[in-house]
């Protein structure tokens, strides 16, 4: 049998019970042309909220009555396909389920004899190529430049403000809580951290950096963007990748009241999307596998398991009760 989560209700601010239904279902048999992969791990991402919305967006809302949409990885287990082999690792948009059936599209083979599984989804993942595109493509970093990142102790912040060091950059990470913010310096090599929870984000941006800042990767929106806003050098650039504190209240969204600082320091503000530079994902796993094979690049994965305990684990993304990566281990 096949457990897999359907969107049965769109959400109104936090997912709750209402918005997924558990069903069990025959494991289908392939056709012609197919290919059968146990999900081993499926990926947990911030976007996922906004994908349950029914809006306008970069990519089509989820329909109700469909299969969840998420990152997996995994096992081809039965193929019919002369193209994908049984035994191969799996990796793509498999949703939530235990079992998806595969004619190719949107899943692609990868390596996990030397590198584990879970990287996949992480920082070799859509984790990982937004980082890499999001600061060096859109933030376009140049050695000296003070860096400043939030959602800095997760999957994509963390990998952001490595590279960003490798890249000879002056980076402070904000993060909540004490054991977030030790991480980024003391493991991840941040220069700095500013805690949300317990410290003035607008004063510590001010001392931690003094003549102003370069580039501003922003994962969370929301009051925080606004404290960087206040600090732009002339010339910066804001990343903006996400807004995890605005997602669950898209109907009172808060956005920068003082965007005019834009105009003042002739700054740029640039959303990016990771899917458009899908054909650039070889070149930028390779560099990364690179620094990660010579220990200059970290990640962590934060691993629940069962697909029973979806909902709760999903709404760790947005009470911050992870580090790194958050995956669910769906089947052995």
């Amino acid at each position: 049998m096949n457990k897999k989560l359907i969107l049965t209700e769109r959400p109104k601010g936090m997912p709750n019970s209402n918005t997924w239904t558990l069903k069990e279902t025959p494991i289908p048999e392939i056709q012609e042309g197919e290919f059968l992969i146990q999900n081993h791990y499926i990926s947990l991402d911030p976007a996922m909220r906004g994908w349950m919305n029914d809006s306008k967006s970069y990519i089509e809302p989820i329909a109700l009555g469909d299969v969840m949409r998420a990152g997996a990885i995994g096992k081809i287990i039965a193929s019919k396909n002369n193209t994908f082999q049984i035994g191969q690792t799996i990796t793509g948009w498999s949703g939530v389920q235990q079992y998806t059936v595969s004619n190719g599209e949107n899943v692609y083979p990868v390596d996990d004899r030397q590198i584990p599984m879970t990287k996949f989804l992480g920082i070799l993942g859509m984790p990982g190529m937004t980082a890499y595109f999001g600061i060096l493509e859109v933030g376009k970093i140049q050695e000296g430049d003070v860096v400043v990142v939030s959602g800095a102790a997760g999957a994509v912040g963390s990998v952001v403000g490595q590279i960003a060091k490798l890249k000879g950059c002056y980076v402070i990470g904000i993060a909540g809580g004490k054991k977030k913010c030790e991480y980024i310096t003391k493991e991840l090599g941040f220069d700095a951290a500013i805690d949300y929870k317990s410290e003035n984000v607008f004063d510590a941006i001010k001392e931690t950096c003094p003549k102003g800042i370069d580039v501003y990767f922003d994962n969370v929106g929301g009051e925080i963007l606004e404290a960087a806003l206040s600090r732009l050098r002339k010339n910066a650039r804001i990343v903006i990748c996400g807004a995890i504190s605005q997602y669950n209240s898209m109907d009172d969204m808060k956005g920068p009241r003082n965007y005019m600082s834009l105009l003042v320091n002739r700054a740029t503000m640039q959303g990016m999307v990771v899917m458009d530079y899908a054909e650039k994902y070889p070149q930028a796993m390779m560099e990364i596998a690179g620094w990660m094979m010579q220990g200059k690049l970290k990640s962590k994965e934060t691993v629940f398991e069962g697909i029973e305990n979806f909902e709760e684990t999903f709404k760790r993304l947005f009470t911050g009760d992870k580090l790194g990566k958050l995956l669910l281990k769906v089947s052995e």
